[in-house]
């Protein structure tokens, strides 16, 4: 007799709770460090998320690639999350730019009604910014082009373009901090230093965590767990890279260009 395959065989995971708790107590931590400075518990804190993500992976790694647990369906709703999840980010920026252009198009009497404040001395969008503009641009065209080679079954060059899409990320990381350095105005200075530097913040955060997944994506293929038709980690991996290029075009028009 014929049995029905069922459509759905991964066991329930204990991690993302765990996780979801681990975070509660890194924000509570955060705040009490804010009036103590006591960096020991939340270094503690750090560390446990970090052991939970990297036994989650684990589990994720050992369902997908050794016990194939992970169906069509599986796959499509793991794409259906990052989508949520990219979608969440979007939104996340799109706070950053609200406030941008509303201080703009408004700027306060505290700031003398002028935008940017006359004590900003703002960058040129020629230097710096064009040359992380085009790292990342190139670094797209990289990402994409080592995934094709993955389609392509083509596993040297594969792994090739993607060290290189890495180098570029982590060039791309030193060149903010560099920019940085040499910023004329810092965090505190009026609305437009904090603005800047939290919504180019959080852009750097975000390079490094797509870094750190193409890492992993390196590390995967040269295990071989990735197949012509069994790539989802990696083509997630390469989905929110391309959204860190498209956020980091915005930041550059927006904050550099037509401020």
């Amino acid at each position: 007799m014929k049995k029905n395959f069922p459509y759905f065989i991964v066991k329930n995971s204990p991690w993302p709770i765990i996780a979801s708790f681990n975070l509660i107590n890194l924000l509570v931590r955060i705040i009490i460090w804010i009036n103590n400075k006591s960096v020991l518990i939340i270094s503690l804190m750090l560390i446990n998320l970090c052991v939970t993500k990297i036994v989650w992976n684990r589990d994720i790694v050992r369902e997908s690639t050794f016990i194939g647990n992970h169906t069509l369906i599986v796959t499509n709703i793991f794409k259906f999350r990052i989508i949520i999840f990219i979608l969440s980010e979007l939104f996340f920026f799109i706070s950053f730019f609200w406030t941008f252009f509303h201080r703009s198009i408004s700027p306060s009497v505290e700031i003398n009604m002028t935008w940017p404040p006359k004590i900003i001395k703002v960058f040129n969008y020629s230097e710096i910014p064009l040359l992380n503009t085009f790292t990342l641009v190139t670094s797209g065209f990289f990402v994409t082009l080592s995934h094709h080679y993955l389609i392509k079954n083509s596993i040297k060059l594969r792994i090739q373009i993607l060290i290189y899409t890495i180098l570029i990320g982590l060039y791309f990381s030193v060149v903010q901090l560099v920019e940085y350095k040499d910023s004329y105005f810092c965090f505190n200075d009026r609305i437009y230093g904090s603005i800047f530097f939290l919504s180019t913040g959080f852009h750097g955060i975000h390079v490094f965590v797509g870094t750190m997944m193409l890492i992993v994506s390196v590390l995967r293929i040269q295990s071989i767990h990735f197949s012509i038709i069994h790539n989802i980690n990696y083509e997630l991996s390469v989905w929110y890279w391309h959204f860190v290029d498209v956020i980091w075009l915005f930041l550059y028009i927006f904050y550099y260009v037509i401020i």
